[in-house]
């Protein structure tokens, strides 16, 4: 297998170069929005099923009008979901875009990853193949990359536009602190390729013998999602003698997780599983927690797609929350200078497709220092609402600003979240959220591109939950955006 997967993915380079500049071209991109990470921290995530549906800015390829795309689910998306992203397509006819898109779906609820259905479904398989006209033209836009993906792409005949698995590893905790290390960037003090309790321990005293005054610690899992597999240790009456016998009395305890529900006895075993990293609780009396989001395209050059400031939330404030695009201005060339280095060092690993890099910056003496915390290496929560502003506008991120600028010439920006949630929402279907959003003058306006874009919105009526991006030509107004929707969500949903 791993040889028929390496001859596709020579094909991508040179078909990138041939296909992606001409808008006219005929190209398929068949899209497998499957989370494929770990199923007992997916099921931490309310709606996580749902979150299928946030590659549906890719919709955004049917503007070109010979590209056909072909959306796997494991659940059939609402025909109004499908329409309102259609009827928001700039400069196309939706009927015309309609044509063009084949949408499959497993009819399976199941925990099990999308792309797991889809492999056991060969007749599935076999019409998503009879729905490609042409297979030297097309490739698989997919979340993250695992040896399923893989096998899907050789079932298929066709590319995977993504890293290959084989450097998954470079994505993980432990590889993500290397690879940071190695491109000169500073990641907090600590550990990584810690195995069990022991080597936790081991490193809870380091750390602390290392910074005596240091507060706080914390554990991540190699491979936790979203910030749910993290968890922080405190040192408050830590002693300085014995210290190793308090730490290990003290832990199972005395550590908080950020995943509600969790133990330390299930967070061990997950821990011994798939292993882990010990660090440094960055502190600071004025912090933000921004990222970059880059690409290293098929033949292997370095982009940076945007920057954020993202919004944490959960016990310890490291749970994503939602993202304000672009990353402040003090400090976004810094964001995007380490997102090149960071890329030249994957891009010598033999990495293609969207990553990501998370920092911690703290403030001091006037001066933004960031610590590099991990690299994300697939899409992740800040790739669906920039796509959704490229979607809606058709503009281009500005790097020279680090702004999107949208065709006129103005500057777009936007407050996004994955976590509108309130339990009075439940039962609020797709269309009830749709006149939610006009009769309170909030929907997105294409004459003036800006108002309100919703997603996750299979997940409104059964769990009361949703994602938003607010666009505005200022991020004062894109808050006021927020603030509103969700003041029109409460009226009409009797809060």
């Amino acid at each position: 297998m791993a040889l028929s997967f390496s001859h596709l993915q020579q094909s991508l380079g040179p078909m990138y170069e041939r296909i992606f500049p001409d808008r006219l071209a005929h190209r398929t991109v068949v899209v497998v929005p499957s989370l494929t990470l770990d199923a007992t921290e997916l099921a931490k995530i309310d709606g996580v099923h749902h979150y299928e549906e946030r590659m549906l800015a890719l919709l955004m390829l049917l503007q070109l009008p010979n590209t056909r795309l072909i959306y796997v689910t494991s659940q059939a998306i609402s025909q109004t979901v499908i329409d309102y992203f259609l009827h928001l397509l700039p400069g196309i006819p939706s009927t015309h875009a309609r044509r063009r898109l084949a949408l499959f779906d497993c009819s399976d609820a199941s925990p099990l990853p999308l792309v797991q259905k889809i492999l056991d479904r060969p007749r599935l398989i076999e019409k998503i193949r009879n729905s490609i006209p042409d297979s030297q033209s097309a490739h698989i836009s997919c979340f993250n990359s695992t040896e399923l993906e893989r096998e899907l792409a050789v079932r298929l005949g066709i590319p995977l536009y993504a890293t290959d698995p084989d450097l998954a590893h470079l994505g993980s905790k432990s590889g993500g602190r290397r690879i940071l290390k190695a491109a000169g960037l500073e990641v907090p003090f600590g550990f990584e390729d810690l195995k069990n309790e022991c080597d936790i321990v081991e490193s809870l005293v380091k750390l602390k013998h290392h910074n005596p005054l240091l507060r706080k610690a914390v554990i991540k899992l190699n491979e936790g999602f979203s910030g749910e597999g993290n968890a922080t240790f405190s040192f408050e009456g830590c002693p300085s003698s014995e210290m190793e016998c308090w730490i290990s009395n003290e832990l199972p305890q005395r550590v908080k997780f950020e995943a509600a529900g969790e133990s330390w006895h299930r967070f061990l075993a997950k821990f011994d599983d798939m292993e882990g990293i010990v660090e440094s609780f960055v502190d600071g009396e004025r912090k933000s927690s921004p990222s970059v989001q880059c690409r290293i395209n098929p033949i292997h050059k370095v982009e940076v797609i945007s920057t954020h400031d993202q919004i944490l939330g959960g016990p310890g404030g490291q749970i994503f929350q939602g993202c304000t695009f672009p990353a402040m201005a003090p400090y976004r060339h810094d964001l995007q200078t380490a997102g090149i280095q960071v890329g030249e060092a994957l891009r010598g690993e033999g990495v293609i497709g969207r990553f990501g890099i998370d920092f911690i910056s703290v403030l001091e003496d006037n001066q933004w220092k960031h610590y590099a915390i991990e690299i994300n290496l697939r899409k992740g929560g800040t790739t669906h609402p920039f796509m959704m502003l490229q979607f809606l506008t058709n503009g281009n991120y500005d790097y020279s600003s680090g702004e999107f600028i949208i065709p006129g010439g103005e500057s777009r920006c936007y407050f996004a979240s994955d976590n509108v949630c309130d339990d009075s929402y439940r039962g609020l279907c797709p269309d009830d959220l749709i006149d939610i959003a006009v009769e309170n003058n909030l929907h997105f306006h294409s004459t003036i591109q800006q108002g309100v874009m919703f997603h996750l919105i299979g997940a409104l009526s059964e769990f009361g939950k949703l994602g938003v991006v607010c666009i505005a030509d200022n991020q004062s107004k894109a808050n006021e955006y927020y603030e509103q929707i969700l003041q029109a969500l409460s009226n009409s949903s009797g809060a």
